[in-house]
């Protein structure tokens, strides 16, 4: 090439989207799938592996197809945080497993309930967590108990089917769908068609990442950090449907979901939702896992070419219907408390500490649920927990019975705004512990702001990750803590006032501002003060951060 010629500008690479002819997998992840679909491991645990045990398990299968069925092996006990990222999968291994319970919409039966209960004191040394996905997840389960504790599940219609892994995760729905009188409508039953449809089905068993739902026909479902969610809007010649959003998702590289302008009647919310998998399918990158999720195609399409190619023969092969957004609302709503339903009953929102209960919890609640007249309840995607359909003279005397067995209706903020992940304890991912240190410091800020319990009448919200995957959404919430070594200790980098609904943005990252686990309390205590003491009337947290200096947030 002489000097003067202009070099040929480089091919770029190709992201290893399906539709544009890149079918050869990219990396190990993609291979393991091409192998054999996730969904099929199932028959080697019944037959081989829950026969042979752990030691028998492909390793191919142990830490990816695993996670088809709701399963991934849990942390060894004693590996601190500082040796997360050192260590190979097997040294940081378990040879027991946390099992997902998938619990679409949140909706659980009694007899559902008392299943669970039953499975945990049973097979899961007494554990279980109410997740922010509505999901309830067990620990220290053993694979020789996989396929009875799968029996027990399908029984009552629960089930771990693509409960993990690349696959269309848990539906989140409004745990008060159907009993409010505020919802726009009620979608029950696009969460349950979409699961008949499409859950367990090869067509989306291979996806380049996980892909998360959202359906609600109020903005109480976190619809900002979902890959798809619908909200209820009222369309003024159409009425009543669903408002259309893509792309959000939180982890490492934050992005909050963008409207595509659609309203979609509920008859079809199904068939979108599957275009939009199909999408994601089909065009989604998968040559890098850490840009394998559709928040990044969105972020490249933009929302009006992401509609055409939904809109396209490709997919759907017509135009949706133009639609005005949701009403505006504050924040996520978590239904703590006691709250009328449409039919003059009530429902009661209860809030375990940081979504962590047992299996005897869970069987007492179980109990004095159905002495009160009962027979639902519904998870929440705040780690909380609703009971339906009370009347009017048992209110009382339930939410006494519920306080008896440490489940709060009327808690104070900490405890209602705190979220925690499962940390150090079981997660092979996390740097610190979460869970404990959330409880413990509940318990402390309750005693050190006490003075302030009629200051405080807005929430605070207070979530706590043990790394930086955001499970506990840290970059929406008012207090953010993102796990971290701090000092040679077990830490947090701190992240202010980000949100949700209007005050929705991600948090502050001052630099420099990171405290230790010991140090948290005192920060929170400090913090909080200057906020009751420098915020105007009817100020909420967010809004104060983002005016507040910096030495005020140190």
């Amino acid at each position: 090439m002489s000097p003067t010629q202009t070099p040929a500008p480089k091919r770029p690479k190709g992201q290893g989207q399906w539709a544009l002819g890149h079918l050869e997998p990219l990396n190990p992840n993609e291979r393991v799938k091409k192998d054999d679909d996730g969904l099929n491991v199932r028959k080697r645990i019944e037959t081989i592996y829950s026969k042979r045990g752990f030691a028998s398990i492909d390793p191919q299968d142990l830490r990816g197809r695993f996670r088809w069925w709701g399963l991934y092996t849990q942390r060894r006990p004693g590996i601190p945080g500082g040796k997360t990222a050192v260590l190979e999968p097997h040294e940081l291994d378990d040879e027991y497993f946390m099992l997902r319970v998938r619990i679409d919409g949140g909706a659980l039966s009694l007899e559902q309930l008392r299943t669970v209960a039953e499975i945990s004191t049973t097979y899961a040394r007494d554990t279980a967590d109410v997740t922010d996905r509505q999901n309830i997840q067990l620990h220290w389960i053993r694979v020789e108990d996989v396929p009875v504790i799968w029996e027990k599940l399908e029984a009552v219609g629960l089930s771990t089917t693509e409960a993990c892994g690349d696959v269309p995760r848990v539906i989140l729905g409004s745990p008060v769908a159907g009993i409010s009188a505020a919802e726009v409508l009620d979608p029950t039953w696009a969460v349950e068609e979409i699961q008949r449809r499409y859950i367990g089905s090869p067509e989306f068993s291979n996806l380049p990442r996980k892909f998360k739902s959202a359906i609600s026909g109020l903005p109480d479902i976190v619809h900002e950090a979902n890959d798809i969610a619908y909200v209820g809007v009222n369309h003024p010649e159409h009425g009543p449907g669903l408002d259309l959003w893509v792309g959000g998702g939180l982890s490492t590289n934050p992005k909050l979901a963008v409207r595509l302008g659609a309203w979609i009647p509920l008859e079809e919310a199904p068939e979108v939702w599957a275009g939009v998998v199909g999408i994601f399918r089909d065009y989604g990158y998968r040559r890098l896992r850490h840009r394998a999720r559709l928040k990044f195609l969105v972020d490249d399409w933009g929302p009006e070419k992401f509609r055409e190619v939904l809109e396209s023969d490709e997919y759907l092969g017509r135009r949706l219907i133009d639609g005005p957004p949701p009403p505006g609302h504050v924040e996520p709503v978590d239904h703590v408390g006691v709250h009328e339903q449409k039919d003059g009953r009530f429902y009661i929102g209860v809030a375990p500490l940081v979504g962590r209960v047992s299996g005897t919890m869970l069987s007492k609640l179980a109990d004095v649920v159905e002495a009160h007249g009962s027979g639902r309840l519904r998870t929440t995607p705040h780690q909380k927990l609703v009971i339906l359909d009370v009347e009017g003279d048992q209110v009382e005397s339930l939410v006494t019975a519920l306080d008896a067995i440490g489940l709060q209706a009327r808690p104070s903020v900490f405890r209602r705004g705190t979220m925690a992940c499962t940390g150090l304890e079981y997660c092979k991912l996390a740097i610190v512990e979460t869970k404990q240190l959330a409880v413990d410091t509940i318990a402390e800020l309750e005693q050190r702001l006490a003075d302030l319990t009629d200051q405080l009448d807005v929430p605070i919200s207070l979530h706590l990750n043990g790394c930086p995957n955001s499970c506990a959404r840290i970059q929406v919430a008012d207090i953010g803590l993102k796990g971290q070594i701090v000092k040679g200790e077990e830490g947090f980098q701190v992240h202010l006032g980000g949100g949700l609904g209007l005050d929705a943005g991600f948090g502050r990252k001052l630099r420099g501002l990171k405290v230790t686990t010991a140090e948290l309390p005192e920060y929170v205590e400090r913090v909080v003060r200057r906020f009751a003491d420098q915020r105007t009337d009817g100020e909420r947290f967010a809004q104060w951060v983002a005016r507040a200096d910096e030495e005020a947030l140190q």
